[in-house]
């Protein structure tokens, strides 16, 4: 298997890239969050990597953080979830929303993402509840709250907050909160800290 790969980013073309390591080139596929975090061409990259092997095919898939990697595994796992439809759901949402909808459950969420209809959604909710949820959610330090929780968020994000501030002052956050309140309070949290 291989793990990781380190060398020189040569060529970009979404959701591909050729990296050198060593005067080998190696084909990777990633997910849209990785290629935005990607250096200039001709810089040194690591990446995380999952190795598929397949009658016809041996593909690598390269990952930014180990959590992503972790996503992309589990999301693999699920039935009639192959590994382009765990890039696209990588490529929509973060580590962090996707642990957080599968928390609340918040199949609206994947829906957004292209090739993932309803039905795909409730299974991939289902089978990652127990998985990547409980996970996840830890690992990141979203805890199971009201659904409010995702729009205040939301909006926390959009003020440039990081997520990880953002995660912090919810979680600060009296259970049920209204949307505008808890945004409010949120914020005064966010400017004492």
């Amino acid at each position: 298997m291989i793990g990781r790969l380190s060398g020189i980013l040569l060529e970009k073309n979404p959701p591909q890239l050729l990296l050198d390591v060593h005067g080998v080139a190696y084909e990777v596929d990633v997910p849209m969050s990785t290629y935005y975090n990607l250096p200039v061409i001709g810089e040194r990259i690591t990446l995380y990597t999952h190795l598929v092997v397949r009658e016809d095919a041996q593909l690598l898939y390269g990952f930014d953080t180990e959590g992503e990697r972790r996503a992309f595994r589990q999301l693999i796992k699920v039935t009639g979830i192959g590994a382009r439809i765990a890039l696209s759901v990588l490529s929509g949402l973060s580590v962090a929303e996707l642990a957080q909808a599968v928390t609340l459950q918040e199949t609206g969420r994947l829906t957004r993402v292209p090739g993932i209809g309803r039905k795909t959604a409730e299974r991939l909710m289902l089978e990652l509840k127990d998985k990547l949820g409980a996970d996840l959610t830890h690992a990141v330090g979203v805890n199971r709250v009201a659904a409010n929780t995702s729009d205040i968020m939301n909006a926390l994000l959009a003020l440039g907050y990081s997520e990880r501030e953002a995660v912090a002052a919810v979680r600060q956050l009296p259970v049920g909160a209204a949307v505008a309140d808890g945004i409010k309070q949120a914020l005064k949290l966010l400017a004492k800290g």
